[in-house]
């Protein structure tokens, strides 16, 4: 008989055993448990029939012999039909259990030798691999096995009853005898024992442990720890198990949890379990029985616990629980919430646990691998449960999280600014290492949002080196850039107030050095685009040393700045900004205060001298950060972050007063920067007071911090219509608006003249803006004081409307003779003159009072303005002028000569303020009328060939200025580039052979810039300038100048496109073989870089040529 048949022969007897007897129910009307057991007999007896046939193989029935006469579990006079089943069946599985190993055993030691036939043929099949029908067969004969012989035997509260599993388990329930030999728990034993017997051959240990697990484990509970009872569990017979028994059940169950999937083993821990204690017998219900879910024994559940936290510790704990938990959930509430219960699990250390400290050791490594999940079906849940289970640690149990929990989280943080480690490699922190760190900070501060005091002291610890990873970021395109922002906002948006201004100031460097890397060692960019720590490359020059650390550190307060730009709904950034005009006002006053005690030296020793000059060198640099912060803030944030509350644009006010008054005490009214800020400051609280009809007492309350410096002025300032205005100004506010005086809506008029001027330029010339918007502030929140504040910071705006309303101490519209005024002038308060007459704008036309004003007027009135000594005044008033020509104003067309010869001369002025208004204007002059103000720019561009010639030379920096007025006007030609360019050529060419290589490159820059929109005009002048750069590259000495005439080629290469070959198809070739010169011997690498980018402009240029698009198209041609 073969070894196949054998196997078919066992399992057909086993399906004979489990063979549904059709229409049993309805049986001479008996019950189910009747219809069950006369079932269960006749298949019985029909097995018995079936082995003693002459049919059945006689291998079989001694094999069943062989092992029935082994084993001694047997019980053959029992009068109970379900146990009797039952051992048959037990045998059956032996049988066929022992039969299956024996013929895996003897493949494995001489596999079968199969015939070479195709390369692709399958391998030959394991003897114990079971049909579909067969697993079928095997799968009813488990569940009769279970159903009949182990779950019935469980003590109460012990797994789940057969009642609640289906209706049909009732029926089982009663039909098994519990009360005749053998004993109930001899049952369970011997039943369990089949199964793990069984269970060792792979093939059906599948089928066992994936139906049946849950029972096994309920069974093997039992019998391993349930306590002993003298009274027996109800049986005549009950001898219960012995110790060797109990102590091999116990070694089983330990095997079985540690070889078995560990999620499924957690899954049925807490089946096991039971239900809560607080579980009433009504409160729960079997789908069918009808019964309570029994509550677990207390032993049971001590077990479980503690078999769950022997899970729970042990390598990938966490993750089984995890997965038990949470695997086959798609998201929802109700994710969050099994989310947030699991996470209270694995943060609260059990009884069961041997010391919280070896608990939270062990749990909380895995917590953090929790986090680095990349299965995108698991990460997003994975993730919850590790941020939820790390901020509950930290709040619950904060001395273990923050050894064992946020002591490896920041680690790699910590590692960069530690000066004590030694570390071998070039890299002290890895990539891997820093991306890691970052990622988890992010998912646990910002996606968790739970901040604790212990999170943020730790996260506060660490902020220098992060903010100094995030500086790096911004200089090179990483994926850390905006974790390590988020993680900033985040520490800073949720610190306290005073806390965070601390940060801001250390990181900007007016708490002293930053810190954050320890020394000689720099982020640098990782292979992955992160970052890593390595150590710096020396840098011998002194000079280039103090370059990259001054930069260094100019660029961290950009950062800086740039990070508060982003925290748009918080007040942080206005309260710093607050902060820094404070610090301001005291420095100004310490400054004072030490050019009065001058120090004696003589009397020092060396030591003391040196500490003594430390201090004092490091005082400047803590000032010189203070300004540059502040004057960073002020270009880079707009006023609207920066004072967005009444309270910031009274506390604005406040800081200029108090600065003013500490430089009224020392130098009286003399010094025109602490004039100009008293003026300011007056005039910003007379335009709220202004207002004051809409004012509450919440509002005046917020302005009672202007009443000491106003007294003070009162007091002390030298001219008495200044006094006279603070004291009516400091009685509004104290009166709460009961007392007005005239001064003060006098002193919010004057003090906003250009804001008429500007709201007429905003519209147009024949409009007006309404008196309304002109002279009556309603609240706290005036544009019109948002303007003002603009003035401090906004200089290089290009929007020349919103400087000129932002002027606060701008004389109204000067007096005709103040023109000429020299620049000597008397250093006298210009709000204070502005309070004593008031004729100076009537003579200009202007009224500010009325609501019409007269654009002739305007035009006349920016023109004297622009003759002013005061740089604010003159560069608004030239933007005004550039707005005039711009929007075709008929004034500015009759006065374009006046207009050129003023521009070119503010081009000579110092200030960048006013020649960039000067270039801006010109620019915008040559767009407007091109053929006259051309000419008489290339003159002024063109210095004269002879010695001695009668013009005056121009300076360098002026013919720079006009050589950048000529690129924008070059830019703005646009198709009119060919009928007006072709001057500016030669004058271009001209300048290439100058002395200076400045111009030889700013003459090169605008060529290039000419040059591209020249279209076909270039055709001409091709030779010329293909010999003109061709010689340039290989002969000028100056590196800028050979890289200028290589931008030019790819310029010119860039606008003509295709074609390229048709205008330069005579210096083409010429022009390629100059660049390949540069590219393999010119020294200067940037030159290279240029030569580079023309090749390759040149080389799509010649394949558009050769290989042309293919364009699919018919033509249809219609004969005549």
């Amino acid at each position: 008989m073969s070894m196949g048949k054998m196997t078919t022969a066992l399992l057909k007897s086993l399906g004979i055993l489990t063979k549904p007897i059709r229409d049993a129910h309805t049986i001479n009307g008996q019950s189910t448990q009747t219809t069950l057991l006369s079932a269960l007999q006749r298949n019985l007896s029909e097995l018995h029939e079936h082995l003693s046939a002459d049919g059945e193989p006689e291998e079989a029935r001694q094999l069943l012999e062989d092992v029935r006469r082994e084993i001694t579990w047997v019980y053959n006079d029992t009068v109970d039909v379900t146990w009797s089943f039952v051992q048959e069946l037990l045998l059956l599985l032996l049988c066929l259990a022992r039969h299956l190993t024996l013929l895996l055993d003897a493949f494995q030691q001489s596999p079968a030798v199969t015939t070479p036939g195709t390369p692709e043929a399958a391998p030959p099949l394991p003897p114990d691999v079971l049909s579909v029908v067969q697993q079928k067969t095997l799968a009813s004969v488990l569940q009769f096995v279970v159903t009949l012989g182990l779950c019935p035997y469980l003590a109460p509260g012990v797994g789940v009853p057969l009642g609640l599993r289906s209706a049909f388990g009732v029926a089982v329930e009663d039909a098994v005898s519990r009360d005749v030999a053998p004993a109930g728990e001899r049952r369970l034993y011997i039943t369990t024992n089949v199964l793990l017997e069984v269970s060792t051959l792979s093939s059906l240990a599948t089928p066992v442990f994936t139906r049946h697990l849950g029972d096994i484990m309920a069974a093997l509970c039992q019998l391993a720890y349930r306590p002993h009872r003298p009274e027996g569990d109800g049986t005549k017979s009950n001898k219960g198990l012995t110790v060797e028994e109990r102590k091999s059940c116990r070694e089983a169950l330990h095997n079985l949890l540690g070889k078995v999937y560990q999620p499924i083993v957690i899954k049925e821990l807490l089946v096991l379990q039971g239900g809560p204690k607080q579980a009433s017998s009504g409160s729960r219900s079997g789908s069918a029985g009808g019964k309570a879910l029994t509550q677990a024994p207390a032993w049971l559940r001590r077990l479980c616990g503690q078999l769950l936290s022997d899970r729970l510790m042990q390598p990938y704990g966490v993750q089984a629980v995890v997965r038990a938990i949470l695997e086959g959930h798609g998201g929802g509430d109700s994710d969050w919430k099994k989310c947030d219960a699991v996470a209270k699990i694995l943060a609260a250390c059990p009884q069961q646990s041997l010391s919280a400290e070896s608990y939270y050791s062990q749990v909380c490594p895995q917590v953090l691998e929790l986090l680095h999940f990349k299965d995108k079906l698991t990460a997003q849940q994975f993730q919850r449960v590790a941020t939820r289970t790390a901020l509950t640690m930290v709040q619950d149990r904060p001395e273990f999280a923050h050894r064992f929990l946020l002591g490896p989280l920041f680690a790699p943080l910590h590692c960069c600014a530690d000066e004590k480690g030694n570390y071998q490699s070039q890299d002290a922190v890895e990539e891997w290492e820093l991306t890691c760190c970052i990622e988890d900070l992010y998912k646990i501060c910002v996606v968790g949002n739970s901040p604790s005091e212990v999170l943020m002291k730790a996260l506060r610890d660490v902020i220098p080196t992060l903010f100094s990873l995030f500086c790096f970021t911004k200089h090179n395109v990483s994926h850390l850039r905006t974790p390590c922002q988020e993680i900033l906002m985040w520490c800073l948006s949720h610190s306290e107030p005073s806390e965070a201004l601390s940060l801001l100031k250390l990181l900007c460097g007016l708490m002293g050095d930053v810190g954050g890397v320890r020394h000689g060692f720099q982020f640098l960019p990782g292979s992955e685009g992160g970052a890593r720590l390595g150590v710096i490359e020396s840098i011998s020059d002194e000079d280039d040393a103090l370059y990259e650390k001054v930069s260094g550190e100019q660029w961290k307060v950009q950062c800086l700045v740039q990070l508060l730009g982003e925290m748009k709904e918080g007040d942080l950034p206005g309260e710093f900004f607050l902060l820094l005009l404070e610090n301001l006002t005291a420095v100004a006053a310490e400054q004072e205060e030490g050019f009065e005690q001058e120090i004696d030296t003589s009397s020092m020793t060396l030591l003391e001298l040196e500490q003594h000059l430390l201090e004092r060198a490091s005082g400047h640099g803590q000032r010189l950060a203070l300004l540059q912060t502040i004057a960073i803030m002020c270009e880079g944030l707009p006023h609207t972050l920066l004072l967005r509350k009444p309270t910031q644009v009274v506390g604005f006010i406040v800081s200029m007063l108090q600065r003013a008054c500490v430089g009224l005490e020392e130098c009286g009214a003399d010094s025109p920067v602490e004039s100009q800020t008293l003026s300011m400051g007056i005039g910003l609280v007379a335009t709220l007071l202004s207002g004051a009809d809409e004012f509450n007492s919440n509002d005046y309350s917020s302005m009672a911090a202007l009443l000491p410096p106003l007294e003070q002025i009162s007091q002390k300032h030298p001219e008495p219509v200044i006094q006279e205005l603070a004291s009516d100004l400091r009685a509004t506010i104290a009166t709460h608006g009961a007392y007005h005086s005239e001064s003060v809506p006098r002193a919010s008029n004057q003090s906003r003249p250009a804001q008429t001027a500007g709201h007429s330029l905003n519209t147009h010339p024949t409009k007006t803006s309404s008196p309304k918007q002109q002279t009556n502030p309603t609240s706290i929140k005036n544009p019109t004081v948002q303007g003002q504040l603009t003035s401090t910071h906004s200089h290089n705006s290009k929007d020349s409307p919103s400087i000129s309303v932002s002027r606060v101490h701008t004389p109204p519209m000067s007096h005709p003779n103040r023109a000429t005024v020299p620049a000597e002038a008397p250093k006298v308060s210009t709000h204070t003159t502005e309070l004593k007459s008031e004729h100076t704008v009537k003579q200009t036309g202007v009224r500010i009072s009325d609501g019409f004003v007269q654009p002739s007027k305007v035009f006349s009135a920016c023109l004297l303005e622009a003759c002013d000594p005061d740089v604010p005044t003159r560069a608004v008033a030239l933007r005004s002028l550039t707005r005039f020509c711009k929007d075709g104003d008929k004034a500015a067309f009759q006065n374009k000569d006046k207009l050129l010869t003023l521009f070119l001369e503010n081009l000579e002025h110092e200030d960048s303020f006013v020649y960039l208004s000067a270039i801006q204007g010109l620019a915008v002059l040559a767009e407007s009328f091109p053929e006259q103000i051309l000419q008489k720019l290339l003159g002024e561009y063109h210095t004269g060939a002879s010695e001695g010639s009668p013009k005056r030379e121009h300076s360098l920096e002026t013919r720079l200025k006009v050589g950048e007025v000529l690129m924008r006007a070059s830019r703005a030609m646009g198709d009119l580039a060919p009928h007006y360019g072709r001057p500016l050529i030669g004058v271009f060419l001209s300048g290439t052979r100058d002395e200076d290589s400045s111009v030889r490159a700013s003459s090169l820059s605008n060529l290039g810039e000419l040059c591209q929109r020249l279209d076909f005009s270039l055709g001409p002048l091709a030779q010329e300038l293909s010999t003109c750069l061709t010689a340039l590259i290989k002969t000028d000495r100056e590196a800028e100048v050979r890289r200028a005439a290589v931008h030019v080629i790819t310029l010119v290469l860039r606008g003509l496109s295709d074609k390229t070959t048709q205008v330069l198809a005579d210096v083409l070739l010429e022009l390629y073989r100059a660049l390949k010169w540069v590219v393999r011997s010119d020294p200067d690498e940037v030159a290279k870089l240029h030569a580079q980018l023309a090749l390759e402009e040149l080389d799509d240029v010649m394949r558009r040529f050769i290989f042309p698009q293919q364009k699919l198209e018919k033509k249809i041609v219609v004969l005549p």
